[in-house]
């Protein structure tokens, strides 16, 4: 499968996203679940967990997922080396086999995009879907407010979104 372009990182435009959750659907089915079917999927006996959370703050809705720190605090904190970083991509991302669950990089990650999955112990977040064609997320989006973006966008975006409130 073609990797996408690995210098892009998922942006959420809050203004366009309307919380209806299809992002975390898509993603706890595609990437969490066993059958990869969501009628099947709200039937196992565990239920997939997406990666990727819809909250409310302030009466707009904003998806929640890892921003891949470049000074990432998870990977600094985790003692065993489970949190590791995609050289290629930049992506961060979580080897369960090395994981212990004692949550530290939960406790660090400045945006909470990091959650415990018990009946995995491990650790769980968001992987931007590095390996894969595009995220689950990205593809399910129906208003757009998720787009993958190189930072020059993303800085041009907010620098635009500035003027437009400044005004």
């Amino acid at each position: 499968m073609k990797q996408y372009d690995a210098k892009k990182r998922l942006f959420v435009d809050v203004s366009l996203c309307m919380g209806c959750k299809t992002c975390e659907l898509r993603c706890a089915v595609e990437r969490n679940s066993i059958s990869k079917t969501l009628t099947e999927a709200v039937q196992e006996e565990i239920l997939p967990r997406p990666r990727v959370y819809v909250q409310w703050q302030g009466g707009e809705s904003v998806p929640v997922q890892c921003r891949h720190c470049t000074d990432a605090p998870c990977l600094e904190i985790c003692s065993t080396g489970a949190l590791q970083r995609d050289e290629e991509s930049g992506c961060t991302y979580i080897n369960g086999d090395k994981c212990i669950s004692c949550w530290m990089c939960i406790m660090v990650c400045p945006y909470g995009a990091i959650a415990p999955a018990i009946e995995k112990h491990a650790a769980d977040k968001c992987d931007q879907c590095f390996q894969m064609a595009e995220p689950y997320c990205l593809a399910s989006c129906p208003t757009g407010a998720l787009q993958l973006l190189t930072t020059d966008q993303i800085e041009a975006h907010l620098k635009e979104k500035r003027k437009s409130i400044a005004i």
